[in-house]
């Protein structure tokens, strides 16, 4: 009899936080500068620079952790982390392990299964380390600073999680909470999210862990649900045939599907660290973290009690429009200005969904603004459009964010009302298609579906449906 296997994930996820500069230095943390542009003797680890805190980091720390229900210790310090490594140019990392700002927390998680509750063991501030470019032409690894000090908390998970689908919704559920208050982007593309998966096997039913191994800074959460898979079957093959699995780091490889072992895993005495000599301790007051508590934007689940009540949005619209802060905001905004939720709803669930999904886009990278949005709205409503053109002109909205009056103006497409033109359309179709009519006359209903969509062909697509109805059951 085969045996049942479970697996058991815990994450550390690295999140690049929002700041104009970096945590100990004023260098600008913007992405995608020239190689080490943004650098100074701080950063770069020259002997004798001296770090000096940046204060919002501390602020968004809070936040994040208030949003996540942990405690936050309100006296904390900064350790010193030491290892070579030749991206790390202090070979020291400024990190946070005996006092970290935040602890015991936890978000609820929603899958096929249920709700469950994902514990949150710590959140910790540190600095991120630079980048080195592999250049395979000329065979020589370069380093780029320029990430070198970029701020980041590090949300250390309990082991609580059984699959890829537990994991992906954490990751999803704490990138939303991160995005609403503004704390980082969590764009997994340009690395402000990353998250290292810690998993071992064990049998179902035992009470002791499997051996884990850690695999590093996967960068999406396809990637991560291939990771998660491929490293259970690996080591339950392992189980399986009598070898034992190595607690060690290894390196995902999304392009060919497999991990490979880096190193063996070091224990925090590998690491030496000790308290950062260079740094007080932060003492957060009382009034302060009243402050950041005090500040906290309105998070999904109090925008989807207030979407249903106040505008009358069934909830499964609610969820979707409050899954990402960037959505949220434009239907908030498209709705102050027509006064029209539901149909607000619609264009976002409907077209703008349909439209990110073909051009392969998050809801992130919309680009449209809600004033244009509205006024297709209204252009509709007021039946100076009719619905086809309504989505050709959103289209144009979508992809280059034109003004829907002065484009339905400079292509000739309002609908056309003008009963005398229409009335003489609609002869000339019924005169055209007498099958058709016949048809009708002879009780099929469908046969004026025909006749209305020749009668739109011939207008262009720019006739008053309603009109075209009423007009075409007159004359029959």
């Amino acid at each position: 009899m085969s045996k049942e296997y479970e697996t058991v994930i815990g994450l550390e996820v690295h999140v690049e936080l929002a700041t104009k500069t970096k945590i100990f230095c004023s260098c600008s943390t913007a992405f995608g500068s020239a190689p080490n542009t943004h650098t100074c003797p701080v950063c770069t680890g020259m002997p004798g620079s001296l770090p000096v805190l940046n204060k919002q980091v501390v602020e968004y720390a809070m936040a994040v952790g208030v949003a996540t229900n942990c405690q936050i210790n309100q006296y904390n310090k900064f350790d010193r982390k030491n290892y070579f490594y030749p991206d790390n140019p202090q070979n020291y990392q400024i990190s946070q392990l005996y006092l970290p700002i935040c602890h015991d927390g936890g978000i609820e998680i929603e899958t096929a299964a249920g709700k469950k509750t994902i514990g949150i063991h710590e959140i910790h501030m540190e600095e991120d380390a630079g980048k080195l470019v592999h250049d395979d032409w000329d065979e020589v690894s370069l380093v780029d600073y320029n990430r070198s000090g970029v701020p980041l908390i590090e949300i250390v998970s309990e082991p609580d999680m059984r699959s890829a689908e537990e994991v992906i919704a954490y990751l999803e559920k704490l990138r939303m909470i991160i995005q609403y208050l503004g704390a980082s982007d969590c764009k997994m593309q340009e690395g402000s999210m990353r998250a290292d998966v810690n998993l071992s096997v064990r049998e179902v039913g035992a009470k002791e862990f499997g051996t884990r191994t850690e695999m590093k800074n996967i960068g999406s959460l396809k990637a991560i649900a291939r990771a998660i898979e491929a490293e259970t079957a690996r080591q339950i093959d392992l189980i399986e045939s009598g070898e034992k699995v190595v607690q060690e780091t290894r390196r995902w490889n999304d392009d060919q599907g497999y991990s490979y072992a880096m190193r063996s895993k070091e224990d925090a005495q590998d690491y030496r660290y000790f308290p950062e000599p260079d740094l007080v301790p932060i003492i957060i007051s009382d009034e302060w973290l009243q402050q950041v508590k005090d500040n906290q934007p309105e998070l999904q689940d109090e925008k989807l009690v207030r979407y249903e009540a106040e505008f009358g949005l069934p909830e499964y619209d609610a969820q979707i429009l409050t899954a990402t802060k960037k959505l949220a905001d434009i239907f908030e905004a498209t709705t102050e200005l027509c006064k029209k939720p539901k149909k607000v709803s619609n264009w976002l669930m409907g077209e703008t969904m349909r439209l990110l999904k073909e051009h392969d886009m998050d809801a992130e990278d919309i680009k449209f603004s809600p004033v244009n949005l509205a006024k297709i709205i209204e252009l509709t409503e007021a039946g100076t459009i009719n619905g086809s053109v309504a989505k050709e002109v959103f289209e144009k909205v979508f992809t280059e964010d034109i003004d829907p009056d002065k484009y339905v103006e400079e292509k000739g497409l309002k609908t056309v009302n003008d009963e005398g033109a229409l009335r003489e359309t609609i002869e000339q179709i019924i005169k055209d298609n007498p099958q058709s009519v016949e048809d009708y006359r002879n009780g099929k209903e469908k046969a004026i579906g025909f006749l209305v969509g020749q009668t739109m062909k011939a207008m262009k697509g720019k006739a008053n449906p309603g009109m075209v109805n009423q007009i075409l059951k007159e004359l029959l």
